[in-house]
């Protein structure tokens, strides 16, 4: 326990009297390498256009050209049916008139065109090169390296002496 209070004892009394003093020191550059870096960016954007579809005309024809067939054709049968076979001409009228209609309704007539605007996600890519210049210098046997737009002469370095 004597000797931790002695050694902090130590430090305490050394710390008093240690002194510093900093000073501003330019190192010689013995190297500097060129560096290239490529950054590539990605840009979005749309390129578009207008094209001509085929639209189909029907849409639900067949229903309602079944429908107009039917009463056509029952009204047809029931005119021409006599007696008992009246009903039956009726009936057999509405069921040919319907399949008639709906044969009809479903034709396909020409396709008209409609104007569609569509577009597309493009991606325009722009290359970007920096140059830097990495500069090695030494102090006292540790490397220095410095990163600058330009190629250095010397490395300004801030040495602070303790004693």
């Amino acid at each position: 326990m004597k000797k931790v209070g002695v050694l902090i004892a130590a430090l305490l009394t050394s710390s008093l009297f240690a002194e510093s003093f900093t000073y501003m020191e330019y190192i010689p550059v013995y190297k500097s390498e060129k560096l290239f870096r490529v950054i590539t960016k990605r840009v979005p954007y749309q390129e578009c256009w207008e094209e001509e579809v085929p639209v189909s005309q029907n849409g639900d024809s067949g229903t309602v050209g079944a429908l107009i067939g039917g009463v056509a054709g029952g009204i047809l049968g029931h005119q021409v049916g006599e007696g008992s076979g009246k009903t039956a001409a009726t009936i057999g009228g509405a069921i040919v008139g319907t399949i008639v209609g709906k044969n009809l309704a479903d034709e396909k007539p020409a396709p008209g065109y409609k104007i569609v605007k569509r577009c597309r996600t493009r991606y325009q890519e722009t290359h970007e090169r920096i140059i830097e210049y990495k500069n090695y210098a030494r102090l006292d046997g540790q490397e220095i390296i410095k990163y600058s737009s330009t190629p250095l002469k010397q490395i300004k370095v801030r040495v602070t002496v303790e004693y």
